[in-house]
């Protein structure tokens, strides 16, 4: 039963193979980059256990739980900010289901980055294409999602650095990121060092050619391949997660 599920979940699955994932150094700063081609692999959104409801919390359990139902974990990262009750704060669709809705309540302190705005949303759509919206474009569209997480702030829109970054702020964290530079090609990226918003902004901006990225996390943000284990903050930074994106393929 759970394996018809986990099947349902991901679609068919594709033969065993590395993503494409590569280290970058940017500015002086390090990175690790994946490429995903939507056509190709299967990305999905996870929070909770479907089976038990208890939350996966970390990418190992995420990862375990897919090889006890035969499935291979081929990528992950940590989705978007979530609140002192690991909720996540803002839009969480997974498998076409809205479970948190869209949140455009703005300038609370304690939804840190979130409220920095314009926040936005990456979504994948039913048909399998993906994109990068600001929130309120998201709502504006009014499509429905097959997997969406909210998240803030925007790092790139139409092209340019969201203007609230400053080159020289002092605020520096790992931090991790995603933008949609093709219908199907979806970039995640996460610094192997801390670095200010405006420096990880350029990157999506000037080296991965993004028009439109968002901001996932800081401190906290890891990104798993297989074959390469993690990048991104070191474990003892590292807390409970509310949703994981990821990519599985049967075993």
């Amino acid at each position: 039963m759970a394996f018809v599920l986990l099947t349902n979940l991901l679609g068919c699955a594709a033969p065993a193979r590395a993503v494409d994932s590569s280290e970058l150094t940017f500015d002086g700063q390090n990175y690790r980059v994946v490429h995903l081609d939507l056509k190709r692999e299967k990305l999905s959104l996870h929070w909770r256990d479907p089976q038990t409801s208890q939350p996966f919390g970390s990418i190992n359990a995420l990862r375990q739980w897919g090889e006890a139902h035969g499935q291979k974990l081929l990528f992950a990262a940590n989705a978007g900010i979530y609140d002192k009750q690991s909720v996540p704060l803002g839009l969480y669709v997974e498998n076409g289901k809205t479970v948190v809705p869209l949140n455009l309540n703005h300038g609370n302190p304690a939804s840190g980055n979130f409220s920095l705005l314009p926040n936005g949303v990456f979504v994948v759509y039913p048909d399998g294409h993906a994109a990068v919206r600001t929130s309120s474009d998201f709502k504006a569209d009014g499509q429905h999602a097959q997997w969406a997480s909210q998240s803030g702030p925007m790092l790139v829109i139409d092209g340019k650095l969201n203007d609230q970054f400053i080159d020289a702020s002092d605020s520096m964290k790992w931090r991790s990121g995603v933008c949609v530079k093709t219908s199907s090609e979806v970039v995640f990226a996460v610094s192997e060092t801390p670095v200010n918003f405006h420096t990880f902004g350029r990157l999506f901006r000037d080296e991965l050619g993004c028009q439109d990225a968002l901001y996932l996390d800081g401190s906290i943000s890891q990104i798993y391949v297989d074959g390469n284990g993690y990048a991104g903050a070191p474990a003892f930074m590292v807390k409970p997660y509310a949703g994981i994106f990821a990519v599985f393929v049967a075993q």
